[in-house]
Formats: C-alpha cells, structure tokens, sequence
C-alpha cells in the first residue's frame, strides 16, 4: 500500500519548496504526495503527483477542465459544493477525488451521492487542517461533517483519501499523528489505513464488467 498525503500546497501557494515538502513527507512516513498545481516529479526520494485542484462553479466548466488537465501522472480534485453538483462530479470519468466536503452545506452529500460515489470509485478527502490548526466552531463543523461522512461510507464503501492541507513543512504531520487526529472522528486502524491509500485505490484502472454471451 503507497501512503499518501492527498494535499499539500507547496511554493507558490504555499510557503514551502515541493523539494522541502517531499523531503519532509518521506521523515513522516509517507510514500508519496499529491502536490497542488505542481508539474509530477520525484523529490525527496518519493513520487510527486500533480494535484489538479478544480474550483468550478459548474459541472460544465469541471467537464472542460478535466478534459485538458487529466493525464498520466495527474490527481483531479474537485471542491465540493451543493449535493446536484456533487452528485453529477462524482459520477464524472476522470474525476479522482471530491475535496473540501467540511466547506459545504449538510445536505451537499447523501445517500444517493455517496453511492454514485461509490461504483465511480470516486474517493472522498478528509481535510485534517481544520482538525490540525482550526478552532472553535471551524473545527466542530468539520468533526460533525466528517461522522456524517463516515456514516454514509460504512455502508456505501466509497473510498476516502486523507489530506493534511499543508501550505508549508509545519503544518505537515506524522502518520502516526494523523492516526491519533483521525481516531477523534471515529476512524478505527483498518479505516485510516484504507484511507492513507485512498489515491492508489481511486486511481488504479477499473474492473470492466465481465459478460457472458451464451
């Protein structure tokens, strides 16, 4: 299993080098990073994919988007927003991951959702930085939106990816103290690790249906 951090933020949207950033993932246990807006590479002896974050406001601008940024190599990210746009996104070929679900309204993911969700293969990420630095009510509302999540997977088994959100090397964290953030929501061991592998479960090729012609 690749452990994978589903998000960070290096220079220029962060405050670190992607180099410092792989550098200091491979200390804390990962095996690769999904960098934002960053070419694909190796750095710091591990892989770095290139996260294409999408923040459309329509399905038809996240088609157009895909369509020119999926490739080899690339991470396709969308920000979620109101439960028909979710449901329609993660239904999307060429679609990997649902993000910043903590933002979104209560109704934004449901049953329907998560089981399209579900036989797309569409992971959804669970944002730690708001666990990791948030306080007060940021905080509570993403520990209560994430148990709604959680809910929702035990019986619909979409994939989940788990993301630190980091825009520098001190916001970055362990695994094993990512393990201890993700128990405060509930998450036993088999869950964080299905997690941390969550970008190698939603980008690896697809079972066809097989047919029986008689």
């Amino acid at each position: 299993m690749m452990i994978t951090d589903a998000c960070v933020f290096p220079y220029p949207n962060g405050l670190s080098s992607v180099r410092r950033m792989a550098q200091e993932a491979a200390a804390l246990g990962f095996d690769s990073i999904v960098a934002a807006d960053t070419p694909s590479c190796t750095a710091g002896d591990i892989p770095v994919f290139f996260g294409l974050m999408i923040s459309a406001q329509s399905v038809k601008e996240v088609t157009t988007q895909v369509k020119r940024g999926n490739g080899p190599g690339v991470i396709v990210s969308v920000q979620a927003r109101d439960n028909g746009f979710n449901r329609a996104v993660c239904g999307m070929r060429g679609v990997h991951i649902l993000r910043d679900i903590h933002l979104a309204d209560k109704y934004a993911f449901d049953h329907v959702t998560a089981k399209i969700a579900a036989e797309s293969g569409t992971a959804i990420d669970l944002d730690l930085s708001p666990l990791i630095s948030g306080r007060g009510h940021v905080r509570q509302k993403a520990i209560h939106r994430y148990l709604d999540i959680l809910t929702l997977r035990y019986r619909y088994k979409f994939p989940l990816t788990i993301s630190s959100g980091a825009r520098s090397v001190l916001g970055m964290r362990s695994v094993r103290e990512i393990s201890g953030i993700c128990s405060i929501i509930g998450m036993d061991e088999e869950d964080i690790e299905q997690a941390l592998g969550g970008v190698a479960e939603t980008t690896a090729p697809k079972e066809m249906p097989v047919r029986v012609i008689s």
